[in-house]
């Protein structure tokens, strides 16, 4: 069961009788589980992925990296897992996942989730609808590094543009400088020649 949190998905997740190993504690690859039941809860099963049709061919697990903190033990509380989206890529979401039982997290994960291809199998861009759900699992910070990176993106794109499309080298200079925001133009440097002797 889910629950609506400001910036974070949170799967409810009880354990089992049957998580519990030989040394009296939750099984370590159990844990693995409950990450696993938490990402496919925030793709597969959020109300709005659901409604607007997204990741329809699924993801694929590209890594987990995991911080085992504490011992866990099976009790009647359930687990909170609690999933915030540290940044995207082009066809990734780096999303940390943190296994908790009110005030003590148990497990921290941080697990990559790519977007799957149908067709191929294989990874695919994210969509623009997939990139706005999942930016709401973004802390404030997260979100403005990433707005600054897409600002320095477009930044360098112009600044390219700009450059490609001027024809010598003096003006190439020019609009390479007007673009970044620099009130000077430099000239291009004179190659030395060798002189006769």
């Amino acid at each position: 069961m889910s629950a609506v949190h400001l910036g974070a998905h949170v799967l409810s997740c009880p354990t089992r009788w049957s998580d519990v190993d030989e040394n009296g504690h939750i099984n370590n690859a159990r844990l693995v589980g409950y990450i696993q039941e938490g990402i496919y809860d925030l793709f597969c099963h959020h109300e709005t992925a659901v409604r607007e049709s997204l990741f329809p061919s699924g993801f694929i697990i590209a890594r987990h990296e995991i911080d085992y903190l504490e011992q866990l033990h099976h009790q009647p509380e359930p687990l909170s897992v609690r999933l915030t989206v540290e940044r995207l890529g082009r066809s990734s979401a780096h999303v940390e996942v943190n296994v908790c039982r009110d005030p003590r997290t148990f497990m921290r994960a941080r697990t990559v989730v790519v977007a799957r291809d149908r067709e191929s199998g294989r990874s695919r861009k994210l969509s623009e609808n997939e990139r706005r759900f999942l930016s709401a699992f973004m802390s404030d910070t997260a979100r403005a590094e990433a707005a600054l990176a897409a600002t320095t993106v477009t930044a360098t794109t112009v600044t390219a543009a700009a450059t490609l499309t001027a024809t010598t080298p003096t003006q190439r200079v020019a609009a390479s400088a007007a673009a970044v925001g620099r009130s000077s133009v430099r000239r291009p440097r004179r190659r030395c020649r060798a002189s006769a002797g």
